[in-house]
């Protein structure tokens, strides 16, 4: 089965590789673009680091994040935990499935009142940096990348939608431009009647209105809850 990838290019490349392992045929219709803020990880003395994206990582070149190396690293996925070793930084004390969770966890190993460094994208919930400090701890937030929704798809990448049986969604707002990009694409139709594969429920929503027999959420919001997800219901169509 060809499965589109709504993810930006950037975060795509790995998962397209485990796909292509578990005997589907992985495509690229991105929704997001990944682009550098221009900031730089402060100086200062933290008690952890925090990421909830691999964008977080690549976003400079590996050199700049030298002085990071030694922190605790808390982070969100096994993508974002592979991105970091490969640049350098320790590895994680937890990986999260989610950016809730990771907050949770940072909240109950961290001493009160500790200073942690969360690189973070410019649209994001809130949530991480909310509950930190509601903690207690003290954040520092530094806005190193942004996820800019994508205007339009390529006729190659329209294409590649079109001719998929099914797509994998990990964000409510990737979800939400795809939708949007799919149907500037004339593939209307094709929403009602593509699988649509979701890390969760929040990611879901914005595809009840469209496809609401065609939805699959993960049980475990995770890459590999995602996967397992698409096996049980590929095999069913």
């Amino acid at each position: 089965m060809q499965v589109a990838l709504t993810r930006s290019s950037e975060d795509a490349a790995a998962t397209a590789k485990r796909l292509t392992a578990l005997g589907f045929t992985p495509v690229l219709a991105p929704a997001l673009a990944i682009r550098a803020t221009g900031a730089e990880p402060p100086d200062g003395a933290f008690a952890a680091l925090i990421a909830t994206s691999a964008a977080a990582f690549t976003a400079l070149p590996p050199e700049r994040y030298s002085k990071l190396a030694s922190l605790p690293l808390y982070v969100v996925g096994e993508r974002t935990a592979e991105v970091a070793a490969r640049i350098g930084l320790a590895a994680p004390r937890a990986i999260a499935p989610g950016a809730a969770t990771l907050a949770a966890l940072v909240c109950d190993r961290l001493p009160l009142k500790s200073s942690v460094l969360y690189l973070a994208g410019r649209d994001r919930t809130g949530d991480v940096e909310q509950t930190l400090a509601a903690a207690g701890h003290r954040v520092t937030l530094c806005e190193i990348y942004e996820a800019l929704a994508r205007e339009a798809w390529s006729a190659e990448e329209a294409t590649a939608f079109a001719e998929s049986g099914a797509a994998l969604y990990y964000s409510r707002r990737s979800a939400e431009i795809a939708v949007a990009l799919a149907r500037q694409a004339n593939l209307s139709e094709k929403l009602a009647t593509i699988l649509h594969v979701c890390i969760s429920e929040n990611a879901a929503e914005p595809l009840r209105g469209v496809a609401a027999r065609n939805i699959v959420v993960a049980a475990q919001a995770t890459e590999a809850g995602l996967f397992e997800a698409l096996k049980l219901n590929a095999s069913a169509r």
